[in-house]
Protein backbone atom coordinates (compact mmCIF):
# COMPACT_ATOMS: atom_id res chain seq x y z
CA UNK A 1 0.00 0.00 0.00
CA UNK A 2 0.93 3.63 -0.85
CA UNK A 3 2.25 5.70 2.00
CA UNK A 4 0.56 9.54 2.24
CA UNK A 5 3.82 10.94 0.52
CA UNK A 6 4.02 8.05 -2.14
CA UNK A 7 3.50 9.20 -5.58
CA UNK A 8 1.20 6.13 -6.70
CA UNK A 9 2.32 4.47 -10.19
CA UNK A 10 0.37 5.18 -13.03
CA UNK A 11 -0.93 2.21 -14.20
CA UNK A 12 -0.42 0.83 -17.72
CA UNK A 13 -3.14 1.98 -20.01
CA UNK A 14 -3.43 -0.96 -22.10
CA UNK A 15 -3.30 -3.07 -19.27
CA UNK A 16 -6.27 -0.96 -17.99
CA UNK A 17 -8.26 -0.77 -21.25
CA UNK A 18 -8.37 -5.12 -21.67
CA UNK A 19 -9.02 -5.31 -17.96
CA UNK A 20 -12.10 -2.96 -18.48
CA UNK A 21 -13.31 -4.18 -21.17
CA UNK A 22 -13.81 -8.06 -19.50
CA UNK A 23 -15.33 -6.64 -16.68
CA UNK A 24 -18.04 -5.03 -18.67
CA UNK A 25 -18.14 -7.86 -21.25
CA UNK A 26 -21.30 -9.10 -19.57
CA UNK A 27 -22.97 -5.54 -19.90
CA UNK A 28 -25.70 -4.29 -21.97
CA UNK A 29 -24.49 -3.15 -25.21
CA UNK A 30 -24.96 0.54 -24.63
CA UNK A 31 -23.04 0.26 -21.61
CA UNK A 32 -20.20 -1.26 -23.97
CA UNK A 33 -20.26 1.40 -26.53
CA UNK A 34 -20.38 4.12 -23.72
CA UNK A 35 -17.24 2.12 -21.92
CA UNK A 36 -15.25 2.43 -25.51
CA UNK A 37 -16.25 6.38 -26.19
CA UNK A 38 -15.22 6.91 -22.30
CA UNK A 39 -11.81 5.52 -22.89
CA UNK A 40 -11.22 7.09 -26.06
CA UNK A 41 -11.99 10.32 -24.32
CA UNK A 42 -9.86 9.43 -20.84
CA UNK A 43 -6.72 7.86 -23.05
CA UNK A 44 -6.63 11.78 -24.71
CA UNK A 45 -7.45 13.84 -21.33
CA UNK A 46 -4.71 11.65 -19.71
CA UNK A 47 -1.90 13.26 -22.95
CA UNK A 48 -2.79 16.82 -22.12
CA UNK A 49 -2.97 16.74 -18.34
CA UNK A 50 -0.64 16.16 -15.08
CA UNK A 51 -3.29 15.83 -12.21
CA UNK A 52 -2.06 14.03 -8.76
CA UNK A 53 -3.09 10.22 -8.53
CA UNK A 54 -5.14 9.02 -5.53
CA UNK A 55 -2.38 7.71 -2.47
CA UNK A 56 -3.47 6.64 1.03
CA UNK A 57 -4.33 10.33 3.50
CA UNK A 58 -2.61 7.87 6.38
CA UNK A 59 -4.20 4.98 7.93
CA UNK A 60 -7.27 4.88 6.12
CA UNK A 61 -8.93 7.40 3.25
CA UNK A 62 -8.22 8.82 0.42
CA UNK A 63 -5.86 11.69 -0.46
CA UNK A 64 -5.43 13.68 -3.82
CA UNK A 65 -2.54 15.98 -4.24
CA UNK A 66 -3.08 18.29 -0.61
CA UNK A 67 -6.69 17.49 -0.50
CA UNK A 68 -7.76 13.90 1.80
CA UNK A 69 -11.43 12.67 2.35
CA UNK A 70 -13.26 11.05 5.43
CA UNK A 71 -16.15 9.45 5.41
CA UNK A 72 -17.77 8.12 8.39
CA UNK A 73 -20.90 5.43 8.86
CA UNK A 74 -21.72 5.44 12.94
CA UNK A 75 -24.96 4.61 15.13
CA UNK A 76 -26.64 6.98 17.11
CA UNK A 77 -26.65 6.91 21.40
CA UNK A 78 -29.99 6.45 22.35
CA UNK A 79 -31.73 10.77 21.91
CA UNK A 80 -28.49 11.29 19.93
CA UNK A 81 -30.27 11.79 16.55
CA UNK A 82 -32.69 14.48 17.77
CA UNK A 83 -30.01 16.47 19.73
CA UNK A 84 -27.62 16.44 16.21
CA UNK A 85 -30.63 17.09 14.31
CA UNK A 86 -31.86 19.89 16.27
CA UNK A 87 -28.35 21.05 16.42
CA UNK A 88 -27.85 21.48 12.68
CA UNK A 89 -31.35 22.82 12.07
CA UNK A 90 -30.43 25.92 14.52
CA UNK A 91 -26.53 26.35 12.99
CA UNK A 92 -28.41 26.87 9.61
CA UNK A 93 -25.27 25.86 7.84
CA UNK A 94 -23.20 28.12 9.83
CA UNK A 95 -20.30 26.22 11.30
CA UNK A 96 -17.59 28.67 13.35
CA UNK A 97 -15.86 25.28 14.63
CA UNK A 98 -14.53 24.23 10.80
CA UNK A 99 -13.51 27.96 9.78
CA UNK A 100 -11.74 27.66 13.26
CA UNK A 101 -9.65 25.01 12.51
CA UNK A 102 -8.80 26.40 9.40
CA UNK A 103 -8.38 23.12 7.01
CA UNK A 104 -11.35 21.30 6.31
CA UNK A 105 -12.96 21.94 2.57
CA UNK A 106 -16.54 20.65 3.18
CA UNK A 107 -18.90 18.41 5.83
CA UNK A 108 -21.52 16.63 5.34
CA UNK A 109 -24.60 14.99 7.60
CA UNK A 110 -26.33 12.60 6.43
CA UNK A 111 -29.20 10.80 8.60
CA UNK A 112 -29.77 7.15 7.54
CA UNK A 113 -31.86 4.24 8.00
CA UNK A 114 -34.90 5.83 10.00
CA UNK A 115 -32.13 7.88 11.95
CA UNK A 116 -30.33 5.13 13.53
CA UNK A 117 -27.24 5.67 12.18
CA UNK A 118 -24.93 8.65 10.44
CA UNK A 119 -22.98 8.96 7.32
CA UNK A 120 -20.75 12.25 8.09
CA UNK A 121 -18.09 12.64 4.83
CA UNK A 122 -15.40 15.65 5.22
CA UNK A 123 -12.57 16.80 2.78
CA UNK A 124 -9.65 18.36 4.49
CA UNK A 125 -6.02 19.24 4.49
CA UNK A 126 -3.27 16.94 4.89
CA UNK A 127 -3.23 13.42 6.81
CA UNK A 128 -5.36 11.93 8.79
CA UNK A 129 -4.05 11.82 12.03
CA UNK A 130 -2.40 15.98 12.02
CA UNK A 131 -6.41 16.51 11.23
CA UNK A 132 -7.97 15.06 14.28
CA UNK A 133 -5.11 16.43 16.58
CA UNK A 134 -6.12 20.17 15.33
CA UNK A 135 -9.75 19.34 15.87
CA UNK A 136 -8.28 18.30 19.68
CA UNK A 137 -6.10 21.51 19.90
CA UNK A 138 -9.17 24.17 18.41
CA UNK A 139 -12.47 22.58 18.74
CA UNK A 140 -12.69 20.58 21.61
CA UNK A 141 -16.01 21.18 22.72
CA UNK A 142 -17.75 21.41 19.38
CA UNK A 143 -16.51 18.00 18.84
CA UNK A 144 -17.77 16.17 22.17
CA UNK A 145 -21.34 18.93 21.82
CA UNK A 146 -21.60 16.88 17.94
CA UNK A 147 -19.69 13.51 18.43
CA UNK A 148 -21.98 12.56 21.80
CA UNK A 149 -24.71 11.90 19.82
CA UNK A 150 -22.72 8.72 18.58
CA UNK A 151 -22.66 5.46 20.35
CA UNK A 152 -19.06 5.05 21.92
CA UNK A 153 -17.84 8.55 21.41
CA UNK A 154 -14.39 8.58 24.00
CA UNK A 155 -14.37 12.32 23.98
CA UNK A 156 -11.91 14.41 21.78
CA UNK A 157 -9.40 14.51 24.73
CA UNK A 158 -9.07 10.94 24.72
CA UNK A 159 -5.93 8.70 23.45
CA UNK A 160 -7.93 6.47 21.61
CA UNK A 161 -10.57 9.03 19.86
CA UNK A 162 -8.31 8.89 16.87
CA UNK A 163 -8.87 4.90 16.35
CA UNK A 164 -12.73 5.38 17.47
CA UNK A 165 -12.94 7.52 14.04
CA UNK A 166 -11.00 5.03 11.93
CA UNK A 167 -12.97 2.16 13.04
CA UNK A 168 -16.10 4.08 11.67
CA UNK A 169 -14.55 5.17 8.39
CA UNK A 170 -15.20 3.40 5.42
CA UNK A 171 -12.41 4.48 2.38
CA UNK A 172 -13.48 5.92 -0.83
CA UNK A 173 -13.50 3.76 -3.74
CA UNK A 174 -13.39 6.32 -5.83
CA UNK A 175 -13.03 10.33 -5.28
CA UNK A 176 -13.05 13.41 -7.41
CA UNK A 177 -11.55 16.57 -6.48
CA UNK A 178 -11.65 19.65 -8.83
CA UNK A 179 -8.47 21.53 -7.42
CA UNK A 180 -6.30 18.88 -5.59
CA UNK A 181 -3.03 21.21 -5.30
CA UNK A 182 -5.17 23.97 -3.13
CA UNK A 183 -5.83 23.93 0.47
CA UNK A 184 -8.45 25.82 2.24
CA UNK A 185 -5.90 28.72 2.99
CA UNK A 186 -4.85 28.56 -0.72
CA UNK A 187 -8.10 28.64 -1.95
CA UNK A 188 -9.19 31.62 -0.42
CA UNK A 189 -6.39 33.65 -0.90
CA UNK A 190 -7.24 32.28 -5.10
CA UNK A 191 -10.87 33.99 -3.97
CA UNK A 192 -9.31 37.47 -2.41
CA UNK A 193 -6.56 37.84 -5.07
CA UNK A 194 -9.33 36.98 -8.00
CA UNK A 195 -12.09 39.77 -6.36
CA UNK A 196 -9.49 42.58 -6.29
CA UNK A 197 -8.36 42.07 -9.93
CA UNK A 198 -12.35 42.38 -11.08
CA UNK A 199 -12.17 45.47 -8.90
CA UNK A 200 -9.44 46.83 -10.74
CA UNK A 201 -10.39 46.11 -14.00
CA UNK A 202 -13.99 47.62 -12.99
CA UNK A 203 -12.05 51.21 -12.48
CA UNK A 204 -10.30 50.90 -15.18
CA UNK A 205 -12.92 50.33 -17.49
Amino acid sequence: MATATEVTKAPDAQKTIQELRQLYADAPEIAKAGLENLMAKEMKARASRNSPRTVTAGRIGLRQGKVSELTMIVPFAKGGATRLRGLLRLLGGSFQGAEAVGTVHDMRFVFLDNDTKLLFATAYDGDFDPYIADFAVKIPDEMDVVFTAFEGWPGIHNPSVADWIAEHQVAAEGWYVANPNLTVAETRKVEKVGKAVEELLDKIG
